[in-house]
């Protein structure tokens, strides 16, 4: 199927109701709602720095979505369940939905109740375990501070500016993508380190990035971030799966630091800094301000900067003053765990073409599985463009087969074992 073909009248009737939900949804800007300006930040930051702590003081403007809500709940009764595509338009209508619930009340404490909605809470067991996020979070965190002492020898030197990094990844792009598909651009107002759409990367001004930065840029931001949003826009029936929409964040996020992972480019403590953060949306859940919060980045050894945006961005949209919460952070390391799983499991069924296609566009995990009979028809086009680590199944294959059959073995007896060789 291609774009020259018409529809069929069943497809075209989800056609259009997905361009209806990518008009609704038009107005609704997430991060740029909830985001600080920079001159606020930076003044703080340094009085922080200095040991000079108030709460800052932060104004929102709030928008009124209640047109795009109600034409979002019309799509939802429009779409109905009768077909994998309705279901997945109803569920994205549905999540674009509450989004704009949770941005109207912005600057207050009711943005914490939808942002738990779409984002879960710490607490939340991850699927398939017993655990908590909030237990894998103390986990990393534990691991990382034994291991701390005996990593500073490779401790990375933080000494690539902004536009050096901008130059070098505009030329890993072009050769990947093709020349000018995506560009990419130094930021000075923007909040994370780097942010990623499907044509443009931006990196935070003033900022000095390491070789891990890059390789993390790489891997999560360019291979899976802009790299979903292209094959979705080649989508030849829902074009919404270009977009990111608060349903599929967890999958999404998740992918992307399972990219990192597969791709070497994560390390212990930027699986700590992942974690610290959910850590932080608890504390501040149970009533912690954000000088409190800021604090307990500081002392898990973070720099003025670095513990001011973390602290930041679990205060997004919400009062500084405790009980409540911007989520978001919380899908980062519940989104890896539920990524992995799932890999390991179509290993496991050899289906080696769902992981494909789930970089067709902006998927959740469900939306796979439930979308097949769509992609073997075509009305789902499968990738243009993979990853180059899922681009070496053998590679991918061996990594997740050895990670199978590890599972099975039981720690405690490999520590009874390894006592009684040393005896």
């Amino acid at each position: 199927m291609n774009a020259a073909t018409p529809l069929a009248p069943e497809l075209q009737r989800y056609a259009d109701l997905d361009q209806r939900l990518l008009g609704a949804v038009k107005g609704i800007r997430i991060l740029p709602t909830v985001a600080w300006p920079a001159t606020v930040e930076n003044r703080m930051i340094e009085a922080f720095g200095k040991g000079q702590y108030s709460l800052p003081e932060v104004s929102y403007q709030r928008p009124d979505l209640s047109e795009a809500r109600a034409e979002l709940a019309a799509i939802e009764r429009e779409a109905g369940h009768d077909d994998p595509m309705g279901e997945y338009l109803c569920r994205t209508a549905e999540s674009w939905r509450i989004a704009a619930e949770m941005l109207e009340a912005v600057g207050t404490a009711e943005v914490t109740a939808p942002s738990i909605v779409l984002y879960g809470r710490p607490g939340d067991p991850i699927p398939g375990s017993d655990r908590s996020n909030l237990d894998a979070a103390r986990y990393f965190v534990e691991l990382s501070d034994e291991l701390g002492a005996d990593l500073l020898a490779d401790d990375v030197n933080t000494n690539l500016p902004a536009d050096a990094l901008r130059a070098d990844l505009a030329k890993t792009l072009d050769d990947f993508f093709g020349a000018g598909t995506i560009s990419v651009e130094v930021d000075d107002e923007l909040t994370a380190k780097a942010a990623a759409g499907a044509t443009r990367i931006r990196l935070r001004g003033g900022t000095s990035f390491s070789e891990y930065d890059r390789h993390q840029l790489l891997a999560h931001e360019a291979f899976v971030h802009s790299l979903t949003a292209l094959n979705g826009r080649a989508q030849p029936v829902l074009a919404s799966l270009a977009r990111t929409s608060p349903r599929v964040t967890a999958t999404q996020e998740g992918l992307a630091v399972f990219a990192e992972l597969m791709s070497g480019a994560i390390d212990i403590a930027r699986l700590k800094r992942i974690s610290l953060r959910i850590l932080a949306i608890d504390m501040a859940l149970n009533g912690a301000d954000f000088v409190e919060v800021y604090k307990y980045f500081s002392s898990c050894g973070q720099s003025p900067g670095d513990s001011f945006h973390s602290a930041q961005r679990v205060f997004r949209g919400v009062p500084l003053t405790g009980g409540a919460a911007f989520a978001k952070d919380n899908v980062y390391l519940s989104g890896l765990l539920t990524v992995h799983t799932f890999f390991r499991w179509a290993l496991k069924q050899r289906r080696m073409d769902m992981l494909r296609h789930l970089f067709a566009g902006k998927l959740s995990l469900h939306d796979v599985i439930s979308l097949e009979p769509h992609f073997e028809s075509g009305a789902i086009a499968p990738p243009r463009w993979l990853p180059p680590w899922m681009q070496h199944v053998h590679g991918l294959a061996g990594k997740l087969a050895f990670s199978l059959f590890v599972n099975r073995i039981h720690m405690g007896r490999v520590q009874a074992d390894a006592l009684s060789l040393s005896l």
